[in-house]
């Protein structure tokens, strides 16, 4: 399985972090579960639903880490999306790193892999 990224607000990872899990963001609790993006999706993601918000992280995390609660399913342009139907363990994560807006899109520089 890929590694799969969630992009969210620093300040909302770094209550996650304190707690030891990750609800999600508003919009994933509205849906009932977790929004996650490929490498090949995660720069669309953050130009449609982050464009212009600096602040932000881009959580790595191990697709297979997270079981059968994780789920593909068809959402933008018919890709398929992973999505988590529990919260996410702060421990099942890989890595967090600064996604930095440079005035006219974020900079993924070398972390998307």
């Amino acid at each position: 399985m890929p590694v799969i990224y969630k992009i969210a607000p620093a300040s909302l990872w770094r209550e996650a972090e304190k707690a030891g899990v990750f609800i999600g963001a508003p919009v994933d609790l509205a849906d009932g579960f977790i929004h996650f993006s490929t490498a090949n999706q995660a720069r669309e993601t953050a130009a449609k639903h982050f464009a212009g918000q600096s602040d932000l992280v881009l959580v790595s995390i191990d697709a297979k880490r997270l079981g059968a609660e994780l789920k593909w399913e068809p959402s933008r342009g018919g890709d398929l999306f992973p999505h988590l139907y529990r919260p996410l363990l702060v421990e099942e994560t890989s890595s967090v790193d600064p996604l930095p807006w440079n005035g006219h899109s974020h900079d993924f520089g070398a972390i998307l892999r």
